[in-house]
């Protein structure tokens, strides 16, 4: 068994989830790797490291990827509930099918995966949630809506979990990034919203690199457990909205 506790991380093929896999394997800890893209996590090869494919709406999925873990690495600590896409476009124009996509995995994926965790953590007393939201869960853009109400329902949820784990000790922590570079315009297929958020990036030179995220989410976690951040809130210095 591991001196330090597992941690596990949905979305950990790329971006945020990556960072943080890479920065919590570091600092020793064994982790649970979920994600749809599995080679572009084995690719990692991070020690102490399982990973399992996985779609966050599918809850029995997640379910069997935490029981694996657990028997290897003992009770999962903290769950970084970080898998979510960004299908941004005018509303006028979207597919349906799009929001569909997003509300399925940026809202029923959350709830699925903490329920795979949280009678554990309520059972052991101890225990934190990383629950990714974004700043578009703090304020509106133009074509973010359907996104921008996906990330809301984060911040709703985290505020409601904080109040009923507080008295088990468990930690709950939103974490609401601006533009960081990841591959998130990877998800927008609306030409024109494309373009338009492209521009308003080089016009602040760029996004922040997912590993100062990461950095913070382990600084955070090494707080003492009766200590809690509520919310990360980070972005580029030149990022005014």
């Amino acid at each position: 068994m591991n001196a330090k506790p597992l941690i596990a991380i949905t979305g950990a093929s790329s971006g945020i989830g990556e960072a943080a896999a890479k920065a919590f394997c570091a600092a020793g800890h064994p982790t649970l790797l979920m994600a749809r893209r599995l080679e572009r996590m084995k690719a990692l090869a991070l020690p102490n490291s399982i990973c399992r494919q996985v779609d966050v709406r599918d809850r029995e999925q997640i379910k069997d990827a935490v029981r694996e873990a657990e028997a290897a690495f003992g009770p999962i600590d903290m769950m970084f509930v970080n898998a979510g896409i960004a299908r941004l476009a005018d509303i006028s124009r979207q597919p349906p099918e799009e929001w569909d996509e997003m509300i399925d995995i940026n809202t029923k994926g959350v709830m699925n995966t903490v329920h795979a965790v949280l009678s554990g953590m309520m059972e052991r007393r101890c225990g934190t949630l990383f629950m990714m939201s974004s700043i578009a869960g703090r304020k509106v853009y133009p074509d973010h809506t359907v996104y921008c109400g996906t990330k809301f329902f984060v911040h709703g949820v985290s505020e409601s979990l904080r109040e009923y784990l507080a008295p088990y000790d468990v930690r709950v922590v939103v974490i609401s990034p601006g533009i960081v570079e990841t591959e998130v315009l990877n998800g927008v297929n609306d030409p024109i919203t494309l373009a338009n958020y492209r521009t308003n990036k080089a016009a602040i030179d760029g996004g922040i690199g997912p590993e100062h995220v990461a950095d913070l989410m382990l600084q955070t976690y090494n707080l003492p457990q009766r200590a809690l951040v509520q919310e990360i809130c980070i972005t580029p210095t030149r990022q005014k909205y």
